[in-house]
């Protein structure tokens, strides 16, 4: 470090010493950014500064009163709790609604919520964790951010590039590193793991990698590389490298960031063109993986599933779409990649969905939720979670809103009263952000926040 900051050496060391900054990023799938930004000041206190390059990001103070973690509009996925400079790659990948995405090392998934934002649920964004309890943890953090266009997939960049050569308009490889800008935030972590021989070891993987993304990325397309590190051979050496072995290649701009710099961490970030034409601007800095194969289903007259099974399941949804929404929905979804069965579960997959034969599969779209019964008894479609996530309040006939403090007991699993005089399946809403389901009888609202993720937003948590 002290080679390569020269004089600047001892700001660095300095800026080590102070706090870790924090930060949080807002979810425009969910709303408005004033909407949004307005409920967090309400909640939190007025205390949010703008981070500069990202428009949905804001700093906010270090005290231990704040928990935006510990929170229902956490759990309504209003913000992603997000390290401020690891919001800035994403800024320099010039995404857009309509394209197919690639985040090829996505896990826990910030990073995979930010471009989804930018996509605003048209084109396809396939997320991918090669780490099966990784991967695990993405899917949940895309199901709590309401995204309806992602893939989510647990498998090795090799695979990968054997099934998508030439597919994809964007990649994002957020690479596995040595941490090195990271030893402000995780202290003894970062410094345990860091040695010469891991940075070696990630810097010949980094590489690797690479090249796997650079065969999926399309001509014309867009790559960008980052780390959380500041070794040479791990960021300005390893781009060097994949631009002898690619030379239909360009680098477009690199940039690395320092704590004694910017307000965040350190993060090193190339963008990485190929053939790409367009005028180019970047914000400024000052487990239960299945294989299986879908089967489409699109709009009416149209399935592909002639079975008596499959057409009294989709019966059984066409039902609950009049109930909740006052219309059949399948016509409707035709412009996505159609409806999709595994298993019981119905999903609804995004636009340009891939083939997923052979593939593990975390997420294969959006669930929309599952079949209950039989063909002599009958079908019934209860929602999932991942549907009331993914939906707004006005996009529904029946929904109630209940209070923060109804919210965390509705988050613990608690049953909940309510005058409205709507009966059966209701989204359930806090401060006018979906939350969850519930159903609605004589007055009391049945809990249906699935138990898995139930807790006390009570309880003293970090």
């Amino acid at each position: 470090m002290k080679d390569l900051l020269g004089d600047e050496y001892k700001d660095y060391e300095k800026s080590l010493e102070g706090p870790m900054i924090k930060a949080l990023r807002l979810n425009p799938l969910k709303g408005g950014e004033a909407q949004l930004l307005d409920l967090c000041k309400g909640t939190f206190g007025d205390a949010f500064e703008p981070v500069p390059w990202e428009p949905n990001g804001y700093y906010y103070p270090v005290d231990d009163t704040l928990r935006p973690g510990i929170s229902p509009l956490h759990e309504a996925g209003a913000y992603y709790i997000q390290e401020p400079s690891a919001m800035k790659p994403v800024t320099c990948l010039d995404v857009k609604p309509g394209l197919k995405v690639l985040d090829l090392c996505a896990a826990p998934g910030g990073k995979s919520s930010q471009i989804a934002g930018y996509m605003q649920g048209r084109g396809l964004l396939v997320c991918n964790e090669p780490v099966g309890k990784r991967a695990s943890i993405l899917s949940s953090n895309i199901e709590r951010m309401g995204i309806k266009n992602a893939l989510v997939l647990n498998e090795t960049p090799e695979r990968l590039r054997d099934r998508f050569a030439g597919f994809f308009d964007r990649i994002l490889v957020d690479a596995p590193c040595s941490g090195e800008g990271m030893f402000r935030k995780n202290e003894e972590e970062a410094l345990r793991e860091w040695s010469l021989q891991n940075v070696a070891m990630c810097a010949a993987r980094q590489g690797q990698i690479l090249d796997d993304a650079a065969f999926m990325l399309k001509a014309g397309g867009l790559m960008v590389y980052s780390t959380c590190t500041f070794s040479h051979e791990e960021d300005e050496g390893c781009i060097e490298g994949f631009l002898k072995r690619h030379p239909d290649f360009d680098l477009i701009t690199q940039e690395k960031l320092f704590p004694h710099k910017v307000k965040g961490e350190g993060h090193f970030m190339a963008v990485l063109g190929k053939g790409y034409k367009e005028d180019y601007i970047c914000a400024d800095a000052d487990s239960g993986a299945v294989k299986s194969s879908p089967v489409k289903n699109k709009g009416r007259g149209k399935d592909k599933d002639k079975n008596k099974a499959g057409d009294l399941k989709l019966e059984a949804y066409d039902d609950f779409c009049r109930d909740m929404f006052g219309e059949r929905l399948r016509d409707d979804e035709e412009h996505a990649g159609g409806l999709t069965f595994f298993g019981d579960n119905l999903y609804l997959l995004p636009d340009d969905a891939p083939d997923l034969f052979g593939l593990k599969v975390q997420r294969p779209g959006l669930q929309l939720g599952s079949l209950k019964g039989d063909v002599r008894k009958g079908f019934r479609f209860e929602p999932s979670h991942a549907l009331a996530l993914a939906l707004k309040k006005d996009e529904t006939k029946k929904s109630v809103n209940i209070t923060s403090r109804e919210a965390e007991n509705y988050i613990q699993g608690m049953t909940l009263t309510s005058d409205s005089s709507l009966s059966g399946w209701v989204l359930v809403c806090v401060e006018g952000l979906s939350l969850g389901w519930g159903k609605l009888v004589n007055g009391v609202i049945k809990n249906h926040y699935p138990k898995g993720i139930r807790r006390n937003l009570s309880a003293k948590q970090i």
